[in-house]
């Protein structure tokens, strides 16, 4: 456990963008903006998430209001440092724009974020991502009001202050972090959900129970030394506002995750899908998350061959949410002794049926396995690809995630990332 400080904090935060949800909201995006008094929109989304005709319709409704608005559809699935770029210098390019609207999953949103940044800051992409990775700089400018519209249900990227990144030559998936990338507004329409294939449901589905547990598990934010003002970061641990939203989202998943990955067209399955996603989004982005993303970052970075079903082919990719999900039971096992109530109560909260075993250590693993062998996802870490040759290199990556495993609620060594890494090439 983490030795109690000596001057203990006593001050947490919390932040949110406003909040538009229901079906039909992405309607009214072009009176939203309307408020904001902008007159050039930069529609941002991917290829997949364009042929639905969703950003065209979003786009001409904009423009309905008197605005000018382009699309760009030229985002990548899992965005790289080399797709950011490329979406960046075609905003530079064709602005100056007045606002942007991310349309699609957390990868459009995250590319908005990214142009948002880097057009209205000096220096370069590498210059913000997070240390030791990149130099950790905090943007200098206030950014342009950006408008988050989720298509898919997991990231909870249009609540947050992170933009998530592969850097190729590095072979690491890694972020930028700051309050200023948080979305002006989060539009989130259910109606826009309806189109995710099962396995893009089943994939962000692991990441908003895993954002929900990990933050609900992450160290209290008064277990941590107290910050000066200008030290203040987004993730400042468990807290009791964070908690309440990671609570509420974890009930809503054990009423409609199973449900909303074996039909797609049950529109109440995937209204509450869509609402834990936000929900969860507004606890881990405060709170933080901690050991199944940092472990996540260098199984999504590394990936040499695995091709999964739902997403775009031609190129391997581990989704992020499965990604995080594959180390979820045994990185659990690993923390249950530093907050072993939170994990108790995690467990009743996803499975309100299951029966506590005799090893109560073992309960919230249980119930992640067999909602993990539910959805159809890969047998662990083996599953897409890893052989224990490969563990070393995994644990490498995920050491350098160090922004991430502070949060852990005790402390983390290589060693044990190792272990759990390794547990975690086959899970049943």
């Amino acid at each position: 456990m983490y030795t109690a400080p000596g001057n203990p904090e006593s001050v947490f935060t919390y932040g949110a963008p406003a909040l538009k949800f229901g079906p039909g909201a992405s309607a009214e995006i072009g009176f939203d903006l309307g408020q904001y008094g902008v007159r050039r929109v930069l529609v941002v989304t991917d290829p997949g998430v364009a042929a639905t005709g969703a950003p065209a319709r979003i786009a001409e409704q904009i423009e309905g209001f008197g605005m000018e608005a382009s699309v760009y559809d030229g985002v990548r699935v899992e965005p790289t440092d080399e797709s950011l770029l490329a979406a960046v210098e075609h905003a530079r390019a064709s602005g100056p724009w007045d606002a942007f609207v991310a349309v699609g999953g957390g990868s459009s949103i995250d590319t908005a974020k990214a142009v948002n940044l880097l057009v209205t800051n000096p220096g370069e992409l590498m210059d913000y991502v997070n240390a030791p990775v990149g130099g950790g700089l905090a943007p200098s400018r206030p950014l342009k009001p950006l408008v988050a519209v989720p298509t898919t249900t997991g990231t909870g990227a249009e609540s947050t202050t992170i933009c998530v990144l592969d850097v190729l030559d590095l072979k690491v998936k890694t972020g930028i972090s700051h309050a200023r990338l948080r979305p002006v507004l989060a539009v989130v329409d259910p109606d826009l959900t309806m189109s995710q294939p099962p396995e893009v449901t089943a994939a962000s589905g692991m990441d908003i129970l895993c954002h929900a547990l990990e933050s609900y598990t992450a160290r209290p934010y008064t277990s941590y030394e107290r910050k000066r003002p200008e030290e203040r970061v987004p993730y400042c641990g468990a807290n009791p506002v964070a908690d309440m939203w990671s609570e509420r989202a974890m009930q809503l998943l054990a009423h409609s995750f199973r449900t909303a990955v074996r039909d797609g067209e049950d529109v109440d399955a995937r209204a509450r899908m869509a609402l834990a996603a936000t929900f969860a989004g507004l606890g881990f982005g405060n709170a933080g998350v901690h050991i199944p993303h940092a472990n996540a970052y260098p199984i999504a970075g590394r990936v040499r061959d695995f091709h999964p079903s739902g997403y775009p082919a031609g190129e391997p990719m581990v989704p992020h949410g499965m990604a995080v999900a594959l180390t979820a039971p045994e990185a659990f096992r690993f923390t249950f002794e530093a907050r072993p109530e939170r994990h108790l109560r995690a467990a009743e909260l996803l499975d309100p049926s299951a029966v506590r075993p005799d090893d109560p250590a073992e309960f919230l693993p249980g119930v992640l396995t067999r909602l993990m062998r539910d959805v159809g996802l890969p047998n662990g870490v083996g599953g897409v690809g890893y052989t224990e040759a490969d563990v070393p290199a995994l644990a490498e990556g995920a050491m350098k995630q160090q922004r991430l495993l502070t949060t852990a609620p005790r402390p983390v060594t290589e060693e044990d990332v190792t272990g759990i890494l390794r547990r975690s090439l086959t899970l049943w």
